[in-house]
């Protein structure tokens, strides 16, 4: 299957973009999977209880191992988001565990140093059971837990100095279906090779035990390996290869609704020049979105007006006055704001994206009058990093898949004061008005009620506009006639025991 490079080396607690979490998602198993509703389905939980929303009990089902073959326990969970918390390992997971009592003291931010090394709210119960206490109740909570972050660390990751190792990160052991043959030595290996872990106590597949990552720099050169039979699943069909791929593969192209989200980011906090609310909403406004979406991507993606998905319950139709096409408004606004006169807009070489980043420039050019610089960055972990360091100060290329089905999962880990440094807030946009509101729906009774004041925060955002949303995606994604029963879940990741040799 084609990949791009990981970002960081194999640790699920420090890993949230999707290339990584796609390798792990088949190492690792997680608590909960996703249903055809969304709603979460226990996996290598038993059960998960609350009965106020503030208190859960997490109990594991028996029968699952690590990859060295010791049980995997209740302490290895506490272990893991004890790990990803502690402020001292720098994990961009952290803010996943933000809502568990004791977070503070274990990460009291910047400039500060931790007065524990362990949440008081995590307590291994025993063996198979965990309780976690959250700071305020939280509905969505067990909805969360099927994310990348909340997968387990087993005691043999972490080497003498309380760290996890390089041979970990190289080579994690998982106790998910598959088990990794060797290291992966990242920025040398161009593969990612495992196999079937034969004690896994879950559904396998039918007839193979191999699966094969292919690490590409290039979604084009992946396409013509996919034609030519060198690979077997593309799931990130580049626009340039769409016509193509209709044609050559037939019914083994797929074009699927999904639940993720393309934006033109925003350094807010690191670029002065982006400051005036105005100005972003004057670029929004010289966005032609309609054109890029039909002709830029064939129709495989639809206008976003709005920051939740259409997938996802939450979203409104037309809420984003500010993503309608108005070039004449854009114009008078943005002269108005004296908006930059040169802008860089930074992107990823690797993930199909330049012509539609090209598409953006040239509007900008033709509706605001001004000088417009694409930056193509090698890798998507080039450009992370260059914003993780807060180095890049042009506006950026910028997507969310899902980690779990929430509304609120659109809101606070890209936009929430406490995901800024250890999360995915690469604007580095604050503002406590959307902070409250957020924290007003995760408090609520019931989803419902969560859900109106999660709107309330969307509509800060589209008035602030921290980033820019363009466009929503569509699943494009196709396979080889080796293969069938290639199908993707909520998370845009591959469901490998339902794939058969063709």
């Amino acid at each position: 299957m084609e990949i791009g490079e990981p970002q960081e080396l194999l640790n699920p607690q420090n890993t949230t973009e999707t290339e990584g979490s796609e390798v792990l998602a088949a190492v690792f198993s997680p608590l909960v999977r996703y249903d055809e509703n969304k709603q979460p389905v226990e996996e290598a939980a038993e059960s998960i209880t609350t009965s106020d929303s503030k208190v859960w009990t997490i109990k594991l089902k028996s029968g699952y191992t690590w990859h060295d073959g010791t049980p995997v326990v209740a302490a290895d969970y506490a272990r893991a988001w004890n790990y990803a918390a502690l402020q001292d390992n720098a994990m961009s997971s952290s803010y996943f565990f933000g809502r568990v009592d004791g977070y503070a003291d274990v990460h009291p931010g910047e400039g500060k140093t931790p007065t524990a090394k362990e949440m008081k709210g995590l307590k291994v119960v025993d063996d198979s059971t965990l309780e976690v206490t959250l700071t305020a109740p939280f509905s969505q909570f067990k909805t969360m837990l099927g994310y990348t972050a909340f997968y387990p660390m087993p005691k043999a990751a972490l080497g003498p100095d309380g760290k996890v190792t390089q041979t970990f990160g190289e080579q994690p052991i998982g106790q998910g279906l598959f088990k990794l043959d060797k290291p992966y030595k990242k920025g040398t290996d161009q593969t990612i090779d495992l196999t079937v872990y034969d004690k896994f106590p879950g559904a396998k597949p039918k007839n193979w035990k191999k699966l094969q990552f292919k690490v590409y720099t290039s979604s084009e050169t992946a396409f013509n390996d996919l034609q030519a039979e060198n690979l077997d699943i593309h799931d990130s069909l580049p626009p340039s290869t769409i016509a193509t791929a209709k044609s050559v593969l037939g019914d083994r192209y797929h074009d699927e609704p999904d639940a993720a989200v393309g934006y033109i980011g925003v350094p807010l906090q690191y670029n002065p020049e982006f400051k005036d609310p105005q100005v972003r909403k004057a670029i929004s406004l010289a966005i032609d979105r309609k054109t890029i979406t039909e002709t830029v991507f064939s129709g495989t993606r639809a206008p976003a007006d709005d920051f939740i998905n259409p997938a996802i319950p939450g979203y409104r139709q037309g809420a984003c006055d500010a993503c309608t096409y108005n070039p004449a408004e854009a114009k008078k606004l943005y002269d108005a704001a004296k908006g930059p006169k040169t802008i860089e807009l930074g992107y990823n070489a690797d993930g199909g994206h330049k012509e539609w980043i090209e598409a953006v420039a040239n509007n900008l050019r033709a509706n605001l009058g001004i000088e417009v610089t694409p930056k193509p960055f090698e890798k998507f972990q080039g450009i992370l990093d260059a914003l993780d360091a807060k180095e890049y100060k042009g506006l950026f290329r910028m997507g969310w898949s899902i980690d779990y089905p929430s509304a609120e999962n659109y809101l606070t880990p890209i936009f929430g004061t406490g995901s800024i440094g250890t999360g995915s807030n690469y604007g580095g946009y604050s503002n406590k008005a959307f902070d409250e509101l957020v924290a007003k729906g995760d408090q609520a009774a019931d989803a419902a009620e969560g859900l109106k004041f999660y709107q309330q925060a969307d509509d800060i955002l589209i008035k602030d506009l921290p980033y820019i949303p363009v466009y929503f995606y569509r699943s494009n994604f196709g396979y080889s006639s080796k293969v069938k029963n290639v199908k993707l879940n909520l998370l845009n990741q591959v469901n490998w025991v339902d794939i058969e040799k063709a």
